[in-house]
This record gives C-alpha cells, structure tokens and sequence, in this order.
C-alpha cells in the first residue's frame, strides 16, 4: 500500500472523529479504537513502501572468486639438439670443416689443442706464452678438472680460446663403458665447463683417443662433434722436451697437434712449446682455432 493513501485514510479518520466530536456523538471507547488503527495503517503502508523499494532493489550477488595465478614454473634450459652420428672422430682440418661447415682454413693453417687441464701451474704458463704469441687454442678441459680451479678456466675463455669436452673423470677406458655411463661422464663435463665459464663446448674429445660406436653416439646425442688429432708428441709419457720438439716440428699443413696442460709437470710440453711454438710461425705457419 502507498504511503500517500494510507495518510488520506488517516487524514479521512480523523476527519469523521472531528466531526463527530463536534455533534457530541464521539466516545472515548471511540477514540481509542481509531487512533491504534490508524497506527497500524501507517505501519502497513510503511511495510509495503519497504517491500516494494526492495523487490526494485537487484539483488546482491558476491562477486565472482578467481584462484590466484600461479606464477609460470621456469623451464629447464633446452638441451642442444643432437647432431648425426659421426663414423669416425675428426683428425684433421679437413675433416673439421667437412663435419662442421666451417670457412674454409688458409692452407697453412695448423691447430693446437691442449689436454687435461685446467692446471694451476702449467696453465697459466701456457697461457702466457700463447698471449705472447698470439695463437688460439682448443683447451679440452676435464669437468672435475675445472672443480676447484674454476677462476683459471674462466681465464682461458677470457683470454679468447676455445673449450672442448674431455669428459668428467678422465676414463683411461671409455670405449668399453656402457651407453648411460658415457653420457654422463660428457653431460656433467658439459654442465661444469659452463656453468662455471658461460662457454658450452661444441667439441668432444674422448680420453687417449677410445672411440667406439657408442661413444660416437652420445657424443651426438649431446651435440658435441667428436674430435681426435694427427700430431701426437707424446708429452703426456714425459719423453724430454727434444723429443716432444721434434715430434711437434714435424707436423704439416692441416694438422691438429696434441699436447698437455694437466695430468701431472708438464714443464717438458711448456720448454718444447717455448720453441715450437714461433719456430712454427717462422715457417710461415698459421694457428687457427677450432
């Protein structure tokens, strides 16, 4: 009921009661019934007034909920995607840029490349004879190598040369290992060398050159072309500095030379080096790197 017709019912009551006061006609019973009416009037429109704002009124409804976004889970770093398997390792420049596409190399061009390291003594020192020289290397560090003697490797990368994989541990045996035990001895090799330099390898080289089938495949399968060498001046056995200077000398045009940085005093390699080293460039032969 509207709140204005509840007033003129009120209005018209009272009116009557007037009216019948003025003939003398009204009692006081009279009186008393008619006022709580009209109350109960006013209360009904009132509670109809209220009723009807409310039906207009839209209902309230909770807003809708939504779960908190859950922050993306950081992916794992993507894995370099394997390469075809090689039948044989790399041995010389030739084979280097038939594997890899690489620009073709100045046909004087021979690669040094220095194993077992990093070494607190001998590498730093080969370092220093590199620089004075200007040749580039390929170091093939050994991954718990580089444990303990991170701030040297990050030396090498910084000086400008070049990493290769040469395993975890140093197997003197990996041919005959299975293919799981082969893949983690260059996984964590791999994982090591860049963390700890920010260089990831693209080369492998198997300890004392074992290949085997199933080193070749995991090889691939971690992206690393397998690389080996054609000079070889046995350093590593300590034969003298002549000898390994000779051996060194007698490399030609294409080759890849092996010599050792790590594994034990390598103060031979170092004095043969010495004189290799620019004997070499006096030749008119030129140090490219891998």
């Amino acid at each position: 009921m509207e709140v204005s017709l509840v007033l003129e019912r009120l209005s018209g009551g009272l009116d009557r009661l007037r009216d019948e006061a003025g003939e003398g006609t009204v009692t006081r019973r009279r009186l008393l019934t008619a006022v709580p009416g009209a109350a109960g009037l006013l209360v009904l429109g009132g509670a109809a007034t209220a009723g009807s704002v409310s039906a207009a009124r839209p209902e309230h409804t909770p807003r809708a909920t939504t779960k908190p976004r859950t922050p993306p889970k950081e992916s794992a770093p993507a894995k370099p995607p394997g390469l075809p398997t090689q039948k044989k390792p790399i041995f010389t420049l030739a084979d280097y840029r038939r594997m890899s596409s690489a620009p073709p190399f100045p046909t004087d061009a021979v690669a040094l490349t220095i194993d077992d390291g990093p070494h607190p003594i001998w590498t730093p020192k080969i370092l220093h004879l590199l620089d004075k020289y200007h040749v580039p290397a390929l170091f093939c560090m050994i991954g718990n190598q580089v444990l303990g003697h991170e701030q040297i490797a990050k030396t090498v990368v910084g000086a400008g040369h070049q990493l290769a994989n040469h395993t975890w541990s140093h197997p003197t045996k990996l041919a005959g290992k299975s293919g799981p035990q082969v893949a983690k001895e260059i996984a964590r090799a791999q994982a090591k060398i860049q963390k700890t330099t920010g260089y990831a390898p693209k080369l492998f080289r198997s300890p004392g050159g074992d290949w085997s089938p199933t080193v070749l495949r995991e090889a691939a399968r971690a992206g690393l072309l397998p690389v080996d060498w054609s000079t070889d001046p046995r350093d590593w056995s300590r034969p003298g500095a002549p000898a390994i200077e000779h051996r060194l000398m007698a490399a030609r045009p294409g080759q890849i030379m092996l010599c050792h940085d790590g594994g034990g005093d390598r103060s031979q390699t170092y004095t043969a080096l010495k004189k290799v080293i620019p004997a070499l460039s006096a030749k008119g032969y030129r140090f490219v790197a891998l």
